[in-house]
């Protein structure tokens, strides 16, 4: 913080600036990020006690709906809270920090995205030696990678913004803070640091998009000569994960697979993904799920015959 002038808050424009419409966007999103919260809890709790879910595939679920709930809890409570406040800010210390959990669990979720798509390359591609390969070991070392990978990336992009120099203004325009905006307010050029920004973020996103897209390709090229019930159940397991990844990636690399901007669309795009998306994702690995669904209704069953005795 050393660089920095004299400024030491910063003040959200926020999302919308009408008061009335605010206060609407209060009652939408307060429930929406409660969703997320209980619908990712549910998730965890139901995988570490249940005893028919012990696959890599669930061991790897909790991990993610973990992530969920803290990516979610970067953004969501300041942004819920400022929809009632007149003047939005956050310190410049706060800024930062916000920055590095945002950048954390946002790619340590993309790695655990990657780390899912090779556990259902195993899966369907070779089942027989599922088992072996996918062991406890190589389980805890896959989770591992992905928790350090988000550090590793988080601590370039705070190694970027704290040596930003700020003379003012002192008006951030996003709802929360992210480089590219924090770079508008920089007393200077900060080309270079937009393109290592694109490398470092961008091409995270794109480069693990196109290792999950040939992944799939190579489960549908070994599909071919099943019968079409296997087809069928092989598919099944994949379309919840599929569909997580064209909502968590599409918006990420929109957004910074290209020139930074601060169009209304950019600021509603981010809210999908940091509001929304965490709060589908819960639903969707559920809904398609049938051991996730008897799971839960056993759990729930437990809750209910205890609370009666």
């Amino acid at each position: 913080m050393a660089c920095t002038n004299n400024v030491t808050e910063l003040i959200f424009s926020g999302l919308f600036q009408d008061p009335e419409v605010q206060r609407a966007c209060f009652v939408v999103f307060l429930p929406v990020y409660l969703a997320t919260v209980v619908g990712n809890g549910l998730i965890v709790l139901t995988v570490g006690v249940s005893q028919s879910l012990r696959a890599p595939m669930y061991f790897f679920l909790s991990h993610l709906s973990l992530v969920e709930i803290s990516y979610s809890s970067t953004v969501a409570p300041k942004f819920i809270t400022d929809l009632l406040s007149e003047i939005k800010t956050i310190s410049l210390e706060g800024c930062v920090a916000q920055i590095f959990f945002f950048h954390f669990f946002g790619v340590t979720e993309i790695l655990l995205l990657v780390v899912m798509a090779y556990d259902r390359y195993v899966a369907i591609c070779k089942p027989l030696h599922y088992m072996s390969i996918m062991n406890r070991q190589l389980c805890y070392m896959l989770v591992a990678g992905s928790w350090l990978g988000g550090s590793f990336h988080s601590i370039i992009q705070v190694l970027i913004a704290i040596q930003l120099p700020f003379c003012g203004p002192n008006v951030i325009d996003h709802y929360f803070c992210d480089l590219h905006p924090l770079f508008k307010l920089a007393c200077t050029d900060t080309s270079i640091e937009g393109v290592i920004v694109l490398a470092n973020s961008g091409l995270i996103a794109l480069c693990s998009f196109l290792l999950l897209v040939s992944s799939y390709i190579v489960i549908l090229l070994s599909l071919r000569n099943r019968s079409a019930e296997g087809r069928r159940k092989a598919l099944s397991t994949c379309a919840s994960h599929l569909t997580v990844v064209a909502l968590f990636f599409g918006p990420a690399i929109f957004l910074y697979m290209r020139p930074a901007s601060t169009f209304t669309e950019d600021k509603l795009v981010a809210v999908f993904y940091t509001a929304v998306t965490p709060m589908l994702n819960p639903i969707i690995y559920t809904l398609r799920n049938a051991k996730m669904k008897i799971a839960l209704k056993r759990l729930w069953g437990k809750k209910e015959n205890s609370g009666m005795e």
